[in-house]
C-alpha cells in the first residue's frame, strides 16, 4: 500500500495551504485611525466618485500614500456606491458578442 497521497490530495492541500498563508496575512492589515472621519464618515456619493477614480486611485497608489477605498465609511451605501461607480466607470455591464 503506497502512504504518498494522489496528485489530487496534493493539490487540495496545496490550495488550503495557499488560502491559509493569505488568510494570515490579510490578518496582519493595519486599518488608518478612524477619527479623521468620526463625525463625517463617506456616503453613498463618495463611494460612487471613489468608484469612478479606482483606475486613477490603483495608479496613483504606487507612487503616493493613496487609498482606493475609503475607511472608516457609512457602510452599504458607501459599498453600493462605490461598487456602482466602478462598474459604470470599468464597464460592468458586460460584453454582448455578436
Amino acid at each position: 500500500m503506497d502512504s504518498m497521497p494522489d496528485s489530487t490530495s496534493r493539490r487540495a492541500i496545496r490550495i488550503f495551504l495557499l488560502f491559509a498563508a493569505a488568510a494570515l496575512i490579510a490578518g496582519c492589515a493595519k486599518q488608518p485611525e478612524a477619527s479623521a472621519y468620526m463625525y463625517d464618515p463617506p456616503g453613498f456619493f463618495m463611494g460612487l466618485f471613489h468608484g469612478f477614480a479606482i483606475l486613477f486611485s490603483m495608479i496613483g497608489s504606487f507612487f503616493m500614500d493613496i487609498r482606493i477605498y475609503s475607511f472608516p465609511n457609512s457602510g452599504l451605501g458607501y459599498d453600493i456606491g462605490f461598487f456602482l461607480g466602478a462598474a459604470m466607470f470599468l464597464g460592468g455591464g458586460g460584453a454582448s458578442a455578436k
